[in-house]
């Protein structure tokens, strides 16, 4: 397959910049994968497309403030995304701009968010594609040191500066409602549309609930660059469905009722853990690359936002949806101004 044939034309004003007002208020485009038709609608309206017994699937993994700001000694400032800590305390894996730059043992000062000297980090080494090591000379656990210091990893399509004011609401709305298990670098974009109340009328109209984890890895921006998309690499990300949430999702599909994964990454889980059209409880970390063609095991329908261009994640749904079918959708979502990629709207494929 080329990767020119998940190009598609966006207008930029419909890149959203901010999230909608009320999570449940952005647009629904709801898509029939049998006959095509589309239907405008709003997030809120999503009980009128679900049924008693269907099973809806949500990854409750919580996105880590993960951007940061540092300075070197000569006043140059620097960007950083946390990726993850090693197993030593204090020693940080990260994404950061510049580092070219900088010289093995090299100290830098790390700043909180208001610009303020929080610690110092040395370069331990320097790794492939932007990314190093570094050693912080606190030895709190990294999440304890980036609610300090850290900014939303929002993505590089939503422009942010150094406002902390701002940021404080980023970290509310760039996180699902039932966001629970720290370690994820970006969010779960499609479940940010759910609030308290809208999953309680899901669960009254007797629409069951489980729960997986995957942590959204920094590669999950990153563009098919190759001429052929089979020749990507995608990323690894680590995952964990456990028996108890494995049987409701087996139980509800002997039942009769519809497995609705919220998300791409919902939907590589549950892919990955799928034998014989179960869910199988374990853990692990999942490089799986559905492209079109690929025959879909355990999910029925699927919410998610819309997707950038030449990306793995819109392989994936043009492999659930119909390639055709999706890009129809899409332009239809153009011409009705929907608001795109992570703070945008949603689609609901049936």
């Amino acid at each position: 397959m080329k990767t020119n044939q998940l190009d598609y034309e966006l207008p930029s004003e419909l890149i959203a910049q901010d999230p909608a007002g009320v999570r449940s208020e952005s647009r629904l485009l709801v898509v029939d994968r049998v006959s095509g038709s589309v239907t405008d609608s709003r997030f809120s309206r999503i009980v009128e497309h679900l049924r008693p017994g269907d099973c809806l699937v949500v990854n409750n993994t919580k996105v880590l403030p993960a951007r940061f700001f540092a300075r070197r000694a000569s006043g140059g400032g620097l960007e950083a995304l946390f990726l993850s800590e090693t197993s030593t305390v204090g020693v940080w894996q990260v994404m950061l701009k510049g580092v070219r730059k900088l010289k093995p043992d090299e100290t830098i000062r790390i700043v909180d968010g208001r610009e303020r000297d929080y610690c110092t980090a040395r370069v331990i080494e320097r790794q492939k594609e932007g990314v190093c090591l570094l050693e912080l000379d606190v030895k709190d656990a990294a999440e304890i040191v980036l609610d300090r210091i850290g900014f939303p990893p929002l993505p590089p399509y939503i422009r942010r500066d150094h406002d902390w004011s701002k940021a404080q609401t980023d970290r509310k709305r760039y996180q699902t409602v039932y966001a629970r298990a720290s370690g994820a670098v970006a969010a779960p974009t499609a479940g940010l549309h759910f609030t308290e109340d809208l999953l309680g009328r899901l669960s009254a109209l007797g629409v069951r609930l489980a729960c997986v984890t995957l942590h959204v890895g920094a590669g999950t921006f990153k563009p098919i660059t190759a001429e052929n998309v089979e020749e990507h690499e995608i990323h690894h990300e680590w995952y964990r469905i456990d028996e108890a949430n494995a049987q409701i999702i087996n139980a509800s599909r002997a039942a009769g009722g519809r497995i609705v994964a919220v998300g791409t990454t919902v939907t590589r889980v549950l892919e990955t853990v799928a034998q014989k059209g179960r869910a199988v409880a374990c853990e692990g970390s999942t490089n799986l690359f559905v492209l079109p063609g690929y025959r879909f095991q355990i999910v029925d329908a699927m919410i998610t936002n819309f997707h950038l261009p030449r990306s793995t994640l819109l392989a994936l749904v043009g492999a659930f949806a119909g390639l055709e079918r999706m890009f129809a959708a899409y332009r239809h979502a153009i011409e009705q101004q929907y608001r795109f990629y992570s703070y945008g709207d949603a689609m609901l494929i049936l």
